[in-house]
Order: structure tokens, then C-alpha cells, then sequence
């Protein structure tokens, strides 16, 4: 940070421009400098947790000024909780950070000093955090102001964390608080991938300095959990070292985040057909499946315009007869510390299309160790209480598991999950290639995250992408729609 001579952070008394444009006097530049005073602020609280005297007071001056209420400043003071005393600034945080057109090239310039006073506070209270422990209180605040965060930024809650939010398309859509996100979606393709990963590594890093143990000991503080991909996998971590009322609290919590995410992931599968139409059966000739619109328009050389009636020589019926050829799948996901989200999502995953009628879905686990996890495939949570997080990576174990449940391999799909850092790397990827040219439909993932952040080994990637079979980028839409696009 930029400082004076003196020691003084510059404030808009310290910039060139009209003798006395300040935060409360008249003047062109009296708007940006406003900003600044924000701005600074904003800079100095991120990498000082210690009051800069002049820069809290201008703020002060400045929020109390444009009609803002002062708590916007108190840095314990949540976002949910300025919201809760003053609801009409909900509508102002929705969108709050996304770009807005400009009018003629006019901007408003006292607009611009509201948005720094709002986005301030959503930024300070996600990214300034505290050193030392962290207890369940402080931890549900975070993410409430991360949920925030995300909905200035356009997004659902829980959406860049990886978490549970769904994306939402162009033409909006109603937020889950009522005040909606209409218009059209923001391109923050570039801001996203960005930021989603760094917001997963601040919640990541605020639940490992938390007395996991000691909070779920307590029912009335483990109620106060908000489910996440990083406590999550905490608990998976911690599972086999907790007993009694931590134990059940832990599994309370498993449970409900895998309801939730469940919830999105089967949404998103459901948008396809299950199956094409089988035109080689004749249609079923019963009034459920008369085609009435087909059946009235061939019939309409039949209109008698004398009697206004309409005579019916012949009936159309709907074809309702689909494929039902089973297809198998096999899903084989790296659990060693690396892939955590990857194996919480895909469990999920594969329990959803194991509940459909024409797939066959198979699941198998593997670090150094593999696991079949087939008998408990469509019960996500009892699959995640089985695994065992951490360790090094052996994909030759798991192929072992594999290849043998390639029964009709034009008939198979083997989803391969992992960062593919092998140590035995040149079998397993003979391996692989040679499932591929059985006929078999291999698709390796990098990871399966939200925000599509994961390294992938380079060696693998270049031979994959010559096998033809490239690694999916990581987001699990993607996923999801090569899936779809096989197994429909």
C-alpha cells in the first residue's frame, strides 16, 4: 500500500483537485474521492486487521452521508445482519457486483459511492479473517457472507464454492430470498474460476481450525453447522475417531449435505429423455395413448360444415414404447486427499443413475487400495461412510476391479476420476487404451468440482487427447451431459 511520507494513508484531502473536496464538500471530484475513502479502507482492513483513525472516521462520514447505516462498518457485524435490521438492502446486494450497462456514456457517479459502500462490506467480511480458532457461530457467519458474496456476484448461494446452488440461465430466475436475479445472466467466465477456488480454500481453511470434536460433542452447537464441501470432508476425514453424540452429529451432517447436493445433481439428470422411442412396437391401442391433435387433423376431410361435426374413420395413437436396453456403468474415482470433492460428487452422481431403470452402475474406490462400492452405489451416504480419505495413488488396483465388469463393452461406460499423478502410469494407461479400443466409452475426468478447478497430470493429459478421448475439464454439467448423451 502506497503511503505518504508522514506515514498517512492518502485520502482525498491528499489528492490533487478543488480546495476542500472532501468526503462532505460540494465539488466534481467529490464523488470519486468518496470511492477512494471506501476503497482504502477496504485495502487497509484486508491486509492490517488494525484501524487506520482517519480512514474509519471518513468512511464514517461518508456511508452516514449518502443514507447508509453505520454497521455496513463494524466489521462483527454479518451482512445477514445489516440485511435483517435494514431488509431494503437485499435487493441492492442481488447483482450488486455484476457489470452494468452505461446510459450515453453518463455514469452515475453517486450510484458508484453506494455499490463501494455495499461491496466493501461483503469483501471485508469474506476475505479479512481472523487468525485463531474458529468456533460453529463464526464459521456459519462466514459462509452466510459467502452466500453474499456469491449473490453480489450473481450467482446462487453456494454456487462458486462448489457447494449445493445451481446456476442459473439466462432470463434469471427467482433467488431463494424472493428478491430474484432477473435479466440476463453476467459473463463472469473469467472473474469465476477465479474466485470459486479461493473461496473453497477460505472455508477449508476456517473449519480445520475449529475443535470439530468439541462442536460436535455439542448438539446445540453442531446445530449451527452449515453443510459444506469442506466440512464435509473434515468429518470423512475425522469419521472413524468419533463416537457417541459427535458421531451421530456427524452423520446428521453428512446426511443433509448429500440430500441437498443429491437434489441438484438428480435435477440436472432428469432433463433427459429416458430413452428414444422404439417405433418397431406398434403403439398400444387404449385411450391413454390416443393422439388427439394427430387424430383430429388427418380426420378433417371428414367435416361436415352442414351438422358442424367432425365423422372419425380412422384413430392415431401415441408411440410410448422405449428402448430399455440396459447400459453399464462404471465409475472409478481416486480418493486419496486430492480428490475429496470429486468423490463426494461423483458417489452422488452414480447413486442417481442407479435409481434409473435401464442403467446398470458400479462403483469402485481406490488409492493405494481398491474398494467395490457397488453394493451400496445407490445410497451415496452409506458409500461415503465406507471410503477412506488420504493415502497415495495406485490405478492398477482399481483396474483390476474394472475390467472384469466389462462384460459388453459397446454396451459400457468407464468414467475414470482422478488427477491421474500415477506412479505406475504407463500400465494403467495401456490399460486404458486398450478398454477404449474394446469398444468400451472411456471418459477420464480431471475432477468434478463446481468451480472446475483441478491439475491433471500432463503426461496423461497429451496421450489421452491422442487416444481421443480428452479429459473432461472438470465441471460436473459437463459430466453429467456425456452421460446423458451415452446412456439416453
Amino acid at each position: 500500500m502506497t503511503r505518504h511520507p508522514t506515514g498517512q494513508v492518502p485520502g482525498p484531502a491528499s489528492r490533487p483537485g478543488p480546495p476542500g473536496a472532501g468526503p462532505d464538500a460540494p465539488g466534481p471530484d467529490v464523488h470519486d474521492n468518496r470511492r477512494q475513502v471506501l476503497y482504502w479502507r477496504l485495502l487497509a482492513r484486508l491486509f492490517d486487521p488494525e484501524e487506520q483513525a482517519a480512514l474509519e472516521s471518513a468512511s464514517l462520514a461518508v456511508v452516514e452521508d449518502i443514507g447508509l447505516p453505520p454497521a455496513l462498518l463494524d466489521p462483527d457485524a454479518s451482512v445477514g445482519s445489516v440485511v435483517q435490521r435494514h431488509p431494503e438492502l437485499a435487493d441492492e446486494f442481488d447483482g450488486l457486483m455484476t457489470p452494468e450497462p452505461e446510459e450515453d456514456g453518463a455514469r452515475d457517479r453517486a450510484a458508484e459511492v453506494r455499490r463501494a459502500a455495499l461491496a466493501s462490506k461483503v469483501l471485508l467480511n469474506v476475505f479479512a479473517s481472523r487468525p485463531g480458532e474458529v468456533t460453529a457461530g463464526q464459521l456459519a457467519r462466514w459462509q452466510s457472507d459467502a452466500e453474499w458474496l456469491e449473490r453480489a456476484l450473481g450467482c446462487r448461494p453456494g454456487e462458486l464454492r462448489g457447494g449445493r446452488g445451481v446456476s442459473h440461465q439466462a432470463g434469471g430466475g427467482v433467488g431463494p430470498t424472493g428478491t430474484g436475479f432477473g435479466g440476463p445472466t453476467p459473463d463472469l467466465s473469467r472473474l469465476i474460476p477465479a474466485i470459486g477456488p479461493e473461496l473453497g480454500s477460505i472455508e477449508a481453511g476456517l473449519v480445520k481450525r475449529m475443535r470439530l470434536r468439541e462442536v460436535l460433542a455439542d448438539p446445540a452447537l453442531a446445530a449451527r453447522l452449515t453443510p459444506s464441501m469442506s466440512l464435509i470432508e473434515q468429518l470423512l476425514r475425522d469419521k472413524d475417531n468419533l463416537s457417541g453424540v459427535a458421531l451421530a452429529q456427524a452423520k446428521a451432517l453428512i446426511r443433509r449435505y448429500v440430500d441437498e447436493v443429491t437434489e441438484v445433481l438428480r435435477t440436472q439428470v432428469e432433463k433427459s429423455t429416458v430413452g428414444e422411442l422404439d417405433r418397431s412396437v406398434p403403439p398400444k391401442r387404449v385411450f391413454r395413448n390416443l393422439d388427439i391433435d394427430r387424430t383430429i387433423w388427418k380426420n378433417l376431410t371428414n367435416w361436415s360444415p352442414e351438422e358442424e361435426r367432425l365423422y372419425v374413420d380412422r384413430l392415431y395413437y401415441r408411440h410410448t414404447s422405449r428402448r430399455t436396453t440396459p447400459q453399464r456403468l462404471v465409475v472409478v474415482v481416486d480418493q486419496s486427499g486430492s480428490m475429496v470433492d470429486s468423490m463426494v460428487n461423483c458417489t452422488i452422481l452414480a447413486s442417481i443413475f442407479a435409481g434409473l431403470p435401464k442403467v446398470d452402475v458400479h462403483l469402485i474406490a481406490y488409492d493405494t487400495q481398491a474398494l467395490d462400492l457397488t453394493p451400496w452405489a445407490h445410497d451415496p451416504f452409506e458409500t461415503l461412510l465406507r471410503t477412506k480419505l488420504g493415502g497415495g495413488t495406485d490405478g492398477t488396483v482399481a483396474m483390476a476391479l474394472a475390467q472384469p465388469k466389462v462384460a459388453e463393452p459397446r454396451n459400457t461406460v468407464v468414467v475414470w476420476i482422478s488427477d491421474f499423478y500415477e506412479w505406475r502410469r504407463q500400465e494403467l494407461f495401456d490399460s486404458m487404451a486398450a478398454l477404449h479400443r474394446s469398444g468400451v466409452k472411456f471418459i477420464p475426468v480431471g475432477s468434478v468440482t463446481s468451480s472446475g478447478r483441478g491439475s491433471v497430470d500432463p503426461w496423461f493429459r497429451e496421450r489421452f487427447k491422442d487416444l481421443g478421448t480428452p479429459v473432461i475439464s472438470g465441471h460436473i454439467k459437463k459430466l453429467v451431459h456425456e452421460l446423458k448423451t451415452f446412456l439416453t
